[in-house]
């Protein structure tokens, strides 16, 4: 499994994939409803939006894996989704994509040997 010490830019990364997300208008002070959390839905799709599942669930537990010190997953290939799931909004979100492939491309990478 990853360990959270072999990614010392993941913290930074989550950091900037909240600020863009932020920047596009697309953070809340509001959680979704307590039953979205419950969804068995890959990212939640049915419950909330894709940007919500980022805010709420994707971004908290990746931090809470690198505070724990907590293996982190194998793999992480969120971009395709977040291409299909964020092409309603008007903003440009390339450069919200290009953070998403970074982190894809951080396990990708570590995954390689």
């Amino acid at each position: 499994m990853t360990n959270s010490q072999q990614l010392p830019v993941l913290p930074l990364l989550l950091d900037q994939i909240e600020t863009e997300l932020r920047q596009l208008g697309c953070w809340s002070s509001q959680p979704p409803a307590t039953s979205a959390f419950a969804s068995q839905v890959p990212f939640c799709s049915d419950k909330m939006a894709f940007d919500q599942w980022l805010q709420w669930l994707f971004l908290p537990r990746f931090r809470a894996l690198i505070e724990g010190g907590l293996p982190l997953p194998e793999r992480c290939h969120i971009t395709p989704m977040a291409e299909q799931a964020l092409l309603h909004l008007e903003q440009d979100i390339s450069s919200l994509l290009a953070l998403l492939n970074e982190l894809d491309g951080l396990f990708a990478n570590n995954n390689a040997d």
